[in-house]
Formats: structure tokens, C-alpha cells, sequence
């Protein structure tokens, strides 16, 4: 999986640089996400810019990091859906869990606040 990340303002910013968020690559982003709370990371944020699908096992590593940042104290945030990607999270509720933002600078603005 094609994963690219920055640090701002004590936010971790991951970009998931693939059109597909499913079976065939989900786990490389769970497995990096409950890695920064690990190593005690408290504010990660995952742009999904460029994602253009997303199916359940996509959903389920989001899912397994949001649980990972409750246990660690921490906040995981989406940025950037596109409106298929967004229409997934309404589909499936995920939208009430999730706080989910139009753009990475309002996301990372929103974790200052």
C-alpha cells in the first residue's frame, strides 16, 4: 500500500495514496495507525483524498484505529472523502462515529481547538 505521512502541529497526517481501500491493502493501514498509538502518538488524521472505493474490510481498519486511539487516549479524524467514500460511512452509520472533514486543513485546525 502506497502510505505517505507528515507531522503537523502535533498531527499526524497519513495520506493513503491508493484509489482502493479494501481486502488486498487494509491491514498496511491498520497495522500503521495502531502503530503511531503505540509509540504514543495522540492525534492521527487520515486523508482519503484519493481513495475512490472502500469496502468493509477498508471500513474495518478505520474502524480498528478509531478503537486504538480510544484506548490510547487518542483521536483519529478523516479528512477528504470523496462522495462515494462518503456515501460508505452513511450507508453504514460510520459517519456518526468517525468526525470526517472536507479538507486536511480543517481537520488539523479542529485537533487545536
Amino acid at each position: 500500500m502506497n502510505l505517505a505521512s507528515e507531522t503537523r502541529n502535533d498531527v499526524v497526517i497519513i495520506y493513503v495514496k491508493e484509489e482502493r481501500l479494501d481486502a488486498h491493502n487494509s491491514t498496511e493501514l491498520k497495522s500503521a495507525v495502531q502503530k503511531l498509538f503505540e509509540d504514543g502518538k495522540k492525534n492521527v488524521l487520515v486523508d482519503l483524498k484519493d481513495v475512490r472505493f472502500i469496502d468493509s474490510s477498508g471500513l474495518g481498519a478505520l474502524v480498528s484505529g478509531f478503537k486504538n486511539a480510544i484506548s490510547h487516549q487518542g483521536n483519529l479524524k478523516l479528512s477528504s472523502l470523496q462522495s462515494q467514500v462518503k456515501s460508505m460511512f452513511e450507508l453504514t452509520r460510520l459517519h456518526r462515529v468517525f468526525e470526517i472533514f472536507p479538507s486536511t486543513a480543517e481537520a488539523v485546525e479542529n485537533f487545536q481547538s
